[in-house]
């Protein structure tokens, strides 16, 4: 893969439109915003190297963000969560997510809960981002929900949170979700050794994350191959454990992915 890599970022940017033709049909402003999702069969468990979407692996993030001693919880949970929406093209799907749920902690006091929806094409390996439900606290009371949104409400739409093949200069919307989520991703590194209290990794890729709702500001993220997420702009994995779930049967077991494909 590091190899690949090695080539010109233009060059680079065209083998990733051209060799993956499920990922790209349309770009806004360089980053792809829409995705040819029809030609996708999803699983909401999934192998690809950068974002394993393997339920019962536990992910611990930390360090100080803003000032304060964070902690975020990364868990890939044992539950689904059935997403159903229409693509611009007009093709109505239902996806079967996984449910990802992460914890943040500042100065021992719980800040937010937020339970993620992914799901991985399994003819391309990549992972789509189809919503999140967002639990703010203060004092341990909820006091709102600001950046929830899902695929199928209010023009929102699957983003790309991983390529199948992550490729130096590749530009993608991780969330396109109009008004409320539209943070989109360049990979702006690869083939890093990244050192962590978790351990030492190789072959790793780095993102840059913006949004144009917040001009400006941005966040760099590092990805591992096997780990997933090693480097949260100030956080640094320090455990990772896996556990099975007993109740969790797979996709195949509750007939797969349930897909409509009514043309309107």
């Amino acid at each position: 893969m590091c190899a690949r890599l090695a080539v010109p970022v233009v060059a680079l940017t065209a083998v990733f439109l051209i060799a993956s033709p499920h990922a790209a049909a349309q770009c806004s402003s360089t980053f792809t915003q829409q995705f040819n999702l029809e030609r996708c069969h999803f699983t909401s468990t999934g192998d690809n190297p950068y974002f394993p979407l393997q339920p019962g692996t536990v992910s611990v993030l930390e360090g100080e963000e803003d000032g304060a001693e964070t902690q975020l919880v990364v868990t890939v949970t044992c539950d689904t969560r059935l997403v159903t929406f229409t693509t611009p093209d007009g093709a109505t799907l239902k996806v079967k997510t996984r449910v990802v749920e992460e914890r943040q902690v500042e100065d021992d006091e719980l800040v937010e809960v937020s339970r993620n929806f992914f799901a991985q094409c399994r003819e391309t390996g990549e992972v789509y981002y189809f919503g999140e439900e967002t639990d703010l606290y203060e004092n341990d009371e909820i006091v709102g929900h600001e950046g929830s949104w899902l695929a199928g409400e209010d023009d929102a739409q699957p983003g790309l949170v991983m390529p199948g093949t992550p490729l130096l200069g590749s530009r993608f919307f991780q969330e396109v979700a109009p008004d409320v989520a539209l943070d989109q991703a360049e990979i702006v590194a690869a083939c890093l050794t990244t050192e962590v209290p978790a351990g030492s990794f190789e072959s790793c890729i780095r993102t840059r994350e913006t949004t144009p709702l917040e001009p400006g500001a941005e966040e760099f993220k590092i990805y591992c191959p096997g780990v997933g997420l090693t480097i949260d702009s100030t956080l640094e994995l320090t455990e990772q454990s896996r556990t099975s779930c007993a109740n969790d049967r797979g996709d195949d077991a509750q007939g797969a992915e349930a897909r409509s494909r009514r043309r309107r």
